[in-house]
């Protein structure tokens, strides 16, 4: 038995209503420890966050392939959110995540992207504090 589907969200509906087929891949809680921050306890060393990521992919018409060559290869983007997270000290969450919004709007294949970021440890009574973007490729 299977449940309801969950509802549709708006970045979602914009991408199908303009005829796409869509896939949509995510990352989950992608567990970085990154230079980040304007406080000075936040200059002494890294910052663990978490980085969340859906990212709608145009489908291909035509029979299902279960060859990794006919899908979206997704290390790319986990190597790619590593090193734009890791490379220098970022101010910013909103910053950062913009910039590994671009950077996944830059692959073809990549329709629109949800991005989050949280630094985990910054309010001892909070799991997290960060913020979401949305972002759907311009010339669709």
């Amino acid at each position: 038995m299977t449940g309801p589907r969950p509802p549709i969200d708006a970045l979602e509906a914009k991408l199908i209503a303009d005829g796409n087929r869509i896939r949509r891949i995510f990352f989950r809680d992608l567990m970085l420890n990154i230079p980040i921050g304007v406080h000075e306890s936040e200059l002494n060393g890294p910052q663990r966050v978490a980085i969340n990521l859906s990212l709608y992919v145009r489908v291909a018409d035509g029979e299902i392939s279960d060859k990794l060559e006919t899908v979206f290869d997704y290390d790319v983007i986990r190597r790619t959110v590593t090193k734009l997270s890791t490379q220098s000290h970022t101010n910013l969450q909103e910053t950062l995540i913009e910039k590994i919004a671009d950077a996944c709007l830059e692959f073809d294949e990549i329709l629109g992207v949800r991005a989050s970021i949280q630094k985990l440890d910054v309010y001892e009574n909070c799991a997290g504090v960060g913020v979401e973007i949305a972002r759907i490729k311009d010339d669709i």
